[in-house]
């Protein structure tokens, strides 16, 4: 990856509809070397998918919520039914495996406090093993971005 490579991924995580015309334009690249570059990226997987960021307020689905969860069991096993429980469940947009005395985050995207306590109990009826769940409701979105820093500090 070179420096021609980082530029295009900064602006494709700016605007991923950018024509390749301008694309190539503001990286002082001619159109077929630019697109050769992109498909490179996308297959290499530098470029895992060109998404459309939604307005969750205007959708409806103003409260984000942090889930931390601990649990009971830690085998290969249980990891993977628990791993594909929570995925299937729309509401949960992102998911890690923790360090510290949390085993497991959520971030969860609802309407509103109702369709939380929906989602809370669908998700400690359809799983096992979990020994302690506490949430913590957003007040306020400071910041939100999805562009990962790409050097330069």
């Amino acid at each position: 990856m070179d420096d021609f490579d980082r530029r295009i991924l900064a602006l494709l995580q700016q605007d991923a509809t950018l024509a390749l015309k301008d694309l190539a334009e503001a990286v002082n690249l001619s159109t077929t070397p630019c697109w050769k570059r992109v498909k490179r990226l996308e297959e290499e997987g530098y470029i895992r998918a060109r998404v459309a960021l939604l307005d969750g307020e205007r959708l409806g689905l103003g409260l984000s919520v942090f889930v931390q969860i601990k649990t009971q069991r830690h085998d290969s096993r249980w990891l993977a039914r628990f791993a594909e429980t929570v995925t299937a469940f729309e509401e949960v947009v992102e998911f890690y495996r923790m360090s510290g005395d949390w085993d497991y985050l959520l971030r969860v995207v609802v309407a509103d406090i109702n369709a939380y306590d929906r989602f809370y109990k669908k998700l400690i009826t359809s799983t096992e093993g979990l020994s302690d769940i506490t949430s913590s409701f957003a007040m306020e979105q400071i910041k939100y971005s999805t562009a990962l820093p790409l050097g330069g500090g």
